[in-house]
């Protein structure tokens, strides 16, 4: 089954048109993040949500920018020493943040809370990190209690790949913060077929792709196009090898889309005809799993 096309707001440049646009297309799905945008991104999704009520949105707490860094300080959330960093997993940050998610998003109730890049905290040192994000996960449990979050999960760049933590230890930290049931329902990573170590790995039964899909957990699929740069890299004929007919870009969307394990593919798309064209894409029938080994093992190849 082709995984479904979701908003990414990291690199997107007319936020609130392309929320609309995606709402009107059908897309369930929006991520965002307090950091993105400068900062602006979630009050400028805010109109669309209240609009379309029936959007779902994913969020984060880790990253802020510096003006949030000093609205945390003078909230005595933060040191200033802590601010300077740019990022913090802390459950007096983590509190706040997803207190302030809610009110930019002007959403009671988010539906899901992704702490970002969580790595970037105590970086080789694995106890250290995984204390944190214990930490972390049972200040979002509170909040699940209090009816002001649905779920939440990890949104990684390198996490997974380097393993400062695996899916199965994602789950056992949620379960020890939560005391037993948790809601630690989603991952997102990168997924492309530049970062195609996860693809190779799933069609294998193998790494975070099938160890989150065997526990049921969404898998929300970053930078399928790498920042925009894969099209340039994919010609039209490896494109017409993935699917005849398709232009590089939806090749390649249409590759992630079809990785065992990816449920939402998150496109940056600002204009029409890329999201358009996205749409069309994950709208044909999957890759199959021999298709999908015979691109790797092209890509592959010196």
């Amino acid at each position: 089954m082709t995984a479904e096309l979701a908003l990414g707001t990291y690199r997107c440049r007319e936020i609130p048109e392309a929320a609309v646009r995606a709402a009107a297309s059908g897309a369930r799905w929006i991520d965002t993040a307090p950091n993105y945008a400068t900062g602006r991104a979630q009050d400028l999704l805010a109109p669309a949500l209240a609009d379309h009520p029936a959007l779902r949105i994913a969020t984060k707490a880790g990253y802020f920018t510096a003006a949030t860094g000093a609205d945390a300080v003078s909230a005595g959330v933060l040191t200033e020493d802590q601010a300077v960093v740019g990022h913090s997993l802390t459950p007096d940050y983590v509190r706040w943040q997803t207190g302030r998610n809610r009110a930019q998003l002007g959403r009671e109730r988010l539906d899901l809370v992704l702490l970002h890049n969580p790595e970037r905290a105590h970086a080789g040192d694995r106890p250290a990190l995984h204390r944190a994000m214990r930490e972390a996960f049972v200040v979002i449990e509170e909040a699940v209690a209090a009816g002001h979050v649905a779920g939440y999960g990890i949104a990684t760049w390198v996490g997974l790949e380097e393993e400062a933590f695996t899916v199965g230890e994602l789950l056992a930290l949620a379960a020890e913060a939560a005391g037993g049931r948790h809601h630690l329902v989603a991952v997102q990573l990168p997924v492309s077929l530049v970062m195609m170590t996860p693809i190779v790995q799933a069609l294998h039964g193998r790494g975070p792709l099938s160890a989150a899909a065997g526990a049921g957990l969404r898998v929300m699929a970053s930078a399928p196009l790498h920042g925009g740069e894969l099209p340039g890299m994919v010609d039209q004929e490896l494109a017409d090898l993935i699917r005849p007919g398709l232009t590089p870009a939806q090749a390649c969307v249409l590759a992630v889309a079809s990785c065992p394990g990816v449920t939402d593919v998150l496109l940056a798309a600002s204009g029409a005809p890329h999201w358009k064209a996205a749409a069309d894409a994950v709208g044909q029938p999957s890759l199959t799993a021999a298709k999908l080994r015979e691109i790797t093992g092209v890509l592959a190849s010196p």
